[in-house]
């Protein structure tokens, strides 16, 4: 029995620790290169990803509930990242993170119908779901999530499962 209580809190506490920040260099670098594929202000919006059993939810919110503007950047933004990435087309995230990103060569070369990729509008923006029945592309969607963690530290959190729908 004690056995199965330390196996439990060992995976809960897997999921909830944080992901270290990239170095601030880095985290300047991933801003400079982020300001040509993101259309919306990150000082003004928050990234959540949300890791969950068969994949993760990613979402972009205004820090403002009124900011029409952002909310319509973001949505058009997220919109065009999951009709790209529905296609095999993940050169966004190459462009800001490199293509050595963790999870992005596992992502970029799932065989079709293997992964699940839907966007959705919020009242304060918009997320994307990633969702797979195959254990090696969860695995890259989670990787791919820490990655934007870590080089997105200034401007993201990580998400609760319980939290990821509006």
């Amino acid at each position: 029995m004690k056995k199965v209580a330390f196996l439990a809190l060992a995976l809960i506490s897997t999921n909830v620790l944080a992901v270290e920040p990239a170095s601030e260099a880095r985290l300047d670098e991933v801003v400079s290169h982020g300001i040509h594929v993101m259309p919306f202000d990150l000082e003004k919006t928050l990234h959540v990803f949300t890791k969950v059993e068969k994949g993760g939810v990613q979402q972009v919110i205004v820090k403002d509930k009124n900011d029409a503007e952002q909310i319509a950047l973001i949505r058009q933004h997220l919109s065009k990242i999951a009709r790209e990435f529905n296609q095999g087309d993940f050169s966004n995230p190459v462009k800001i993170h490199g293509d050595k990103m963790p999870g992005l060569h596992v992502l970029r070369t799932a065989e079709k119908g293997t992964l699940s990729i839907i966007y959705k509008e919020l009242p304060d923006g918009a997320q994307i779901d990633y969702t797979s029945e195959k254990a090696d592309l969860v695995a890259a969607i989670h990787q791919f999530f820490d990655a934007q963690l870590s080089d997105h530290a200034r401007h993201v959190v990580s998400g609760h499962a319980n939290h990821h729908s509006k």
